[in-house]
């Protein structure tokens, strides 16, 4: 079987999703996007409350049915105080660090639907000015979002229709090269909601019926700690977490491969699927790594907190500087869904 046809599909989706933006909890066009690209591909699908996806990509035994979980949500930022200069104070969602934001694109997008450009600068940004520019801490105090707008108040931002609670959405600057490599930030987890796509694709492409019943959630609160803590399908026994692969030191995974976690900080993941994943990943072909996570949490750990009696396990393509500016690469996204190919066969 020829995955690596996949391969520029995963890519296309993944950038077509990047390009909407979806910090959590405004995740509605994303969500709007996703069900489409699933009904495309012929998956029944429906919306949760909380703006997730859940898709049934097919398959016989609804009593043992396999959750995939992938999330459309990203870090991003919120206005939290308008400064009496015009500029504005914001309050990290999810775990954005204010070192990964300095000097970035983004756009306030305010309760009514107006959008507005500016970038997150460090205040008195000049280092002609600024004596202490090198010495100081970068925090969400230090860092603020200056308005590409004539503003010079609070009043005249406010006037623009800009409050507090306005989301801040940063500018994701994909760029895919020649060979391979997909950069941009919120790879973390868009890319994997790709590669879901591409299964579902596959399945269909193939005429694959699996013997036990498929699902995908696709959830839109991960990055604040509950995507996963709801909608979970009757008949499920087992969750999978198709999520971003660690990469850096101390770890075997690179980006032109698969992780396959055997613990993150939540704990171990189940034996009996890891061992699974690793068998499916040989059988497969792909290039694959087993990692422990030190610094790491997924959607399956807050389904299981939740209190659901599953099984459960995590892979996920190799993507470097998470949270920051993220770089993966085709070959690990194609092999991920070599893995859930191999595993859910």
């Amino acid at each position: 079987m020829d995955f690596e046809k996949y391969g520029k599909f995963i890519l296309e989706e993944t950038a077509a999703l990047l390009a909407i933006d979806s910090p959590s909890g405004m995740t509605q066009k994303a969500a709007d996007h996703v069900m489409e690209r699933f009904a495309a591909l012929g998956c029944e699908v429906t919306r949760t409350r909380k703006d997730g996806v859940v898709a049934f990509l097919g398959g016989k035994d609804k009593d043992n049915a396999i959750l995939l979980e992938a999330h459309m949500d990203t870090l991003g930022g919120m206005v939290c105080q308008i400064k009496a200069n015009g500029r504005l104070r914001i309050t990290n969602i999810g775990g954005l660090d204010a070192n990964n934001v300095e000097t970035e694109n983004c756009r306030v997008v305010t309760r009514f639907g107006s959008v507005y450009e500016g970038t997150a600068q460090l205040c008195n940004a000049s280092i002609h000015v600024n004596g202490e520019y090198k010495e100081t801490k970068r925090t969400f105090d230090t860092i603020e979002v200056v308005l590409d707008e004539v503003v010079s108040s609070a009043e005249d931002v406010k006037k623009l229709g800009v409050g507090v609670g306005d989301y801040v959405c940063f500018d994701p600057r994909t760029v895919i090269t020649k060979s391979g490599y997909i950069k941009s930030r919120f790879l973390d987890d868009k890319l994997s909601v790709g590669i879901v796509l591409a299964y579902a694709k596959y399945l269909r492409d193939e005429g694959i019926t699996p013997e036990r019943a498929v699902y995908a959630h696709i959830t839109s609160f991960e990055e604040v700690g509950h995507g996963g803590s709801a909608s979970v399908p009757a008949g499920v026994t087992e969750a999978i977490a198709v999520d971003m692969g660690c990469v850096g030191e101390g770890l075997q995974c690179d980006e032109r491969m698969v992780s396959i976690c055997a613990k993150d900080r939540s704990g171990p993941f189940h034996y009996e699927v890891t061992k699974g994943l690793v068998a499916a990943a040989e059988k497969m072909g792909a290039n694959y790594a087993v990692d422990v996570y030190p610094f790491y949490s997924s959607d399956v750990a807050t389904t299981l907190r939740a209190g659901n009696d599953v099984r459960f396990g995590l892979i996920g393509a190799g993507v470097y500087a998470s949270h920051g500016y993220e770089r993966s690469h085709v070959d690990g996204a194609v092999s991920a869904l070599k893995v859930l190919a191999g595993y859910i066969e």
